[in-house]
């Protein structure tokens, strides 16, 4: 894989067109992030400027956030509740689903001006809308109208997003956001990555979270989606693997000043430790432990993106498993007992691949092949990292 796709600007301006404006679903945000008519949320898709808004029938909607008259944003701030959207420049008016309103000076002033001879056909000058699809909570768009139905898109990801996303009503339970100086693609190479998190991430093993030869499985969709599931093994079971393995760095005597961190709560059925569903190619969902976050990659320049953490729980979640949740955000983000490294990670392979312009990194643990809608049943291998750059190659022609 050759590093230049993560420094060459004229591929990351391709991607634009060919990925995020393509025959893909972006992730845009939460039903429950706009729970009322004419509440919004600024984001992007790409390098495109747009609005998660909720009509007055109760539909979510999301719009390009340019005004028709001149080009400008027509909602600046990062989310709000307007019943009308006005651009600040002339005041150009729209209903939270794009309708086009009010145009001042139409009719010019006594009589002057105005525009005279000109059709301003306000349905047509409308902001554009995108296609969009929901599930359980989750706010999907795409440019193109020969995107597959999102259950068709994201294949064998389904059950595992579906045991999260069930249903029930999501309530948002804090933000964390962060500016990373490496290309957004990396980022996905890392979270199909499995095995990193036992040799990077030294606190999963201490504390009983992770290790590479758990039971666990990876998953690899022709769309670029996949999964990475990781089961329950006993913290005792990890730290003897690691004192056997004669792992250096790791110390038998850390313990945590709040072992409550590490407490699980009854929660899901299921004995697994870790889920992380990548859903190509902006959004990564976890659930670790009692955490659950959405993760959203947005590209900003071939050597820089943005990660918005959305930390999750239900509405009928008790007080105390609500409490749980809040304190595990610990685990992730900026400053997470586990995601820290990952950005490190990333921003220094961007430093040190600057410049190279013939060699390639060598993805080939587990084969070379990529097998897809079949689970790879270890976590020691490569073949999600696969399937993310055939795909990619398939979208870009290359």
């Amino acid at each position: 894989m050759p590093y230049r796709v993560f420094t060459d600007a004229d591929l990351f301006q391709r991607e634009q067109e060919r990925i995020f404006q393509g025959p893909t679903w972006s992730y845009v945000g939460l039903e429950a992030e706009v729970p009322e008519e004419g509440s919004f949320r600024t984001t992007h898709i790409g390098d495109v400027p747009v609005i998660l808004s909720r009509a007055k029938d109760g539909q979510v909607h999301v719009l390009i956030n340019r005004c028709s008259h001149r080009g400008a944003l027509v909602l600046h701030e990062a989310c709000g509740q307007h019943k009308r959207f006005n651009c600040v420049y002339h005041q150009w008016g729209y209903d939270p689903d794009g309708t086009l309103r009010a145009v001042p000076f139409k009719n010019g002033v006594q009589g002057q001006g105005g525009y005279c001879g000109v059709d301003v056909d306000m349905k047509a000058l409308s902001l554009r809308r995108l296609r969009v699809e929901v599930l359980n909570g989750l706010v999907f768009a795409s440019f193109r109208e020969d995107t597959p139905p999102l259950r068709e898109y994201l294949g064998g990801v389904w059950p595992q997003l579906t045991r999260v996303f069930d249903g029930r009503k999501l309530q948002v339970l804090g933000y964390l956001r962060q500016r990373v100086r490496a290309n957004w693609k990396l980022y996905f190479e890392n979270v199909k990555d499995p095995y990193h998190a036992g040799l990077l991430h030294l606190f999963v093993a201490t504390f009983g979270l992770f290790r590479s030869t758990q039971r666990g499985e990876t998953l690899a969709e022709p769309s670029g989606c996949g999964h990475l599931v990781s089961y329950k093994g006993g913290a005792e079971e990890h730290r003897e693997e690691y004192e056997q393995q004669g792992i250096s760095t790791y110390q038998k005597g850390y313990q945590l000043r709040a072992p409550e961190l590490m407490r699980k709560l009854p929660d899901f059925k299921d004995d697994i430790a870790v889920s992380i569903q990548t859903i190509f190619p902006s959004l990564v969902v976890h659930r670790i432990s009692n955490s659950i976050a959405t993760r959203h990659v947005l590209p900003r320049d071939v050597n820089d993106f943005d990660l918005i953490w959305t930390l999750l729980g239900y509405e009928d979640d008790t007080v105390e498993l609500r409490n749980q949740r809040i304190l595990q955000a610990n685990l992730v983000g900026p400053s997470g007992y586990i995601s820290l490294e990952d950005v490190e990670a990333l921003e220094i392979v961007q430093r040190g691949i600057q410049g190279e312009r013939g060699a390639a990194a060598f993805v080939a643990l587990g084969g070379t092949q990529v097998q897809y809608g079949e689970p790879e049943k270890d976590l020691a291998n490569e073949t999600a990292i696969r399937g993310f750059w055939k795909t990619w190659r398939t979208l870009m022609g290359v």
